[in-house]
């Protein structure tokens, strides 16, 4: 749904472990380092790009900003979710499970990466 997002990080090799597991848990391909030493992912027409900052000050995770990623199953975000636990994230908000909303019944899980940003995996029931 998104073109291409890009986030910060202060340590480019553990996020590359962090979002190499979460990538391969979505069926993705690995991150390439592109000639301006940021790790690229590029997975269903969007691109994931993760770069030290430009101004050379430190990282930091947005404050009330999440990055969604579409997924095909429950079952897919409960590898997504494990994946990152196991390369450096951390739960964030509540355990995976169905949500409902006002757009119906989703299936969710929240994560933190290495450098804090909350990230998310959405399924969303065909009621």
């Amino acid at each position: 749904m998104f073109s291409h997002i890009v986030i910060g990080s202060n340590d480019l090799a553990k996020s590359k472990t962090f979002y190499d597991a979460l990538f391969a848990a979505m069926g993705g391909e690995l991150g390439t380092t592109d000639t301006m030493g940021r790790l690229v992912y590029a997975h269903r027409g969007s691109r994931f790009v993760i770069t030290k900052p430009i101004d050379g000050k430190a990282a930091t995770a947005g404050n009330g900003g999440t990055i969604g990623f579409v997924r095909d199953s429950p079952e897919e975000i409960n590898a997504w979710h494990e994946a990152g636990i196991a390369n450096g994230g951390t739960s964030a908000e509540d355990p995976p499970g169905e949500r409902k909303n006002p757009m119906g019944r989703i299936y969710l899980a929240y994560l933190r990466d290495p450098d804090g940003n909350k990230l998310c995996a959405r399924y969303k029931f065909a009621d």
